[in-house]
């Protein structure tokens, strides 16, 4: 079996853009900034042998304010810069009931399925309290990225750290 880094995208892979202390995905490519911390970390943790899997939540879509195609554009871009197996998306908003919308785990569990992943040996890796939760239900140990959002904070994070750098730092020393 395979082990996998789960990784959130806004936040996370890219940066995401803050508004009065709330996190939004980039409205243009423009926008698309990844971290200087990104693509190393990334490639060390590829090094060591981990799928690298995109679980992304992009309730705009459902709620009409971006379409879908912009949401596969950024992903795409996203996939020719880094290292990535894959980019997972949500597509639906809260009211869907999904069972793919994190805080529920089905994202992770689909791409575990996919990719054969030991979910024992695996991480998830977010900036929202909503991936970490996702993360736990899967089976997966959870990193928190802390970006000091105006919201809500996990408290069942197994790691809390500031950047993608550290996060790869945490589970490369484990």
């Amino acid at each position: 079996m395979n082990r996998a880094v789960f990784l959130d995208r806004d936040g996370v892979l890219n940066d995401a853009i803050v508004k009065n202390g709330k996190p939004y995905p980039p409205a243009s490519l423009q926008e698309l900034r990844i971290a200087e911390d990104v693509l190393p970390a990334l490639q060390a943790l590829k090094k060591q042998g981990f799928l690298l899997l995109g679980a992304t939540n992009q309730p705009d879509v459902a709620r009409g304010k971006t379409a879908r195609s912009w949401v596969e554009t950024i992903n795409s871009a996203l996939m020719e810069e880094l290292p990535l197996d894959e980019i997972r998306v949500c597509y639906h908003d809260d009211s869907d009931n999904c069972d793919c919308r994190k805080p529920a785990p089905g994202l992770i569990l689909q791409a575990a399925k996919n990719h054969n992943v030991d979910l024992q040996q695996s991480f998830m890796i977010g900036d929202r309290w909503k991936d970490i939760t996702a993360g736990k239900k899967a089976g997966c140990r959870a990193i928190w990225i802390n970006r000091n959002y105006d919201e809500r904070q996990p408290d069942d994070a197994d790691a809390i750290v500031t950047s993608l750098g550290h996060a790869a730092d945490w589970i490369l020393n484990m």
